[in-house]
């Protein structure tokens, strides 16, 4: 192995694992703010970060000019989606748990490819999905029983970074990766600030919104922060090593998720529920190792 991939792993690795550290501090707010402003704080924060620097870089003419606006949309009710979902169910059940349910993301993006960007749906893919949806059952089997359909919000967080990844596919090419940046983050918190609006008129109490002891915000605010320099991390590692050679790496969370659980919130894995997690992680694996040979066998001798 060249010493670029060796560092682009490492990268990569480094920023996936930081990510987790992220999903701990809001675990650890646990119900003291509601998901929804959660969200739409730390998104908010985000956008106007990514926006001065759009602007210092590129000037307003990237923000006068923004491409296919639907799918941006899209792209930011992905995002809104996946992020509610996921901070509502770190509250509810098991962080390495979440984590793990969150890995069928690959998945999901199979089959939305194959059903709106016209992607073959290979029996490897229907293979993958079958092994997935297993492990799934058996990581949701104690949290269903205890927490019932709540434990499905790692699910709706899956499918919302999927509904991201595809719309990502189909705007390829349209600008720059900072503006591309710059537009989910825009538009997630225009998605966000209005389901939290939403969400507090609608009587449900845990989506009432109060502002809340300033430590709250100021840990959103960290979130933010370890959230860009772990993307930071990320783009670094793929730079050096290329997309397909990094992607395993982001197991790396559930490993980091399993120790940050045990020592911070005295949560001991189930060996059942990480035998669901390890099919989970099979089929992941397995589509992204189908994806590296078809890309293989592409590429002229």
């Amino acid at each position: 192995m060249q010493q670029s991939d060796r560092a682009g792993l490492l990268y990569a690795l480094a920023g996936f694992c930081l990510l987790t550290i992220g999903d701990s501090i809001v675990k650890g707010i646990d119900g003291a703010w509601a998901p929804t402003a959660i969200a739409a704080w730390r998104y908010g924060l985000g956008a106007l970060g990514l926006t001065a620097l759009l602007v210092m870089k590129e000037g307003l003419q990237p923000l006068r000019n923004i491409p296919r606006p639907g799918m941006q949309v899209l792209r930011g009710t992905g995002v809104g989606i996946a992020t509610i979902s996921f901070f509502a169910g770190l509250w509810l059940m098991p962080l390495t748990d979440a984590i793990a349910l969150a890995f069928t993301q690959p998945i999901f993006t199979a089959v939305l490819a194959a059903t709106f960007l016209g992607e073959k749906l290979r029996w490897q893919t229907v293979l993958a999905t079958l092994v997935a949806f297993a492990g799934v059952l058996i990581v949701l089997r104690p949290n269903f029983a205890e927490i019932g359909l709540g434990a499905l919000l790692p699910l709706g967080a899956a499918l919302g970074m999927a509904i991201l990844v595809t719309a990502n596919r189909a705007v390829a090419g349209a600008g720059s990766a900072l503006a591309m940046q710059a537009y989910v983050a825009i538009f997630a918190t225009i998605v966000l600030v209005t389901g939290m609006v939403i969400g507090h008129l609608s009587g449900v109490a845990s989506l009432h919104v109060e502002w809340p002891v300033w430590h709250i915000p100021a840990r959103v605010a960290i979130i933010a922060v370890t959230a860009s320099a772990a993307h930071w991390l990320i783009y670094l590692g793929t730079e050096r090593a290329g997309a397909a050679t990094v992607a395993p790496m982001t197991y790396g969370q559930l490993i980091a998720a399993s120790v940050i659980g045990y020592i911070f919130f005295s949560e001991v894995p189930d060996l059942t529920a990480m035998l669901g997690a390890g099919l989970i992680i099979l089929s992941g694996l397995f589509l992204w190792h189908q994806g590296r040979n078809r890309r293989g066998a592409r590429v002229p001798a």
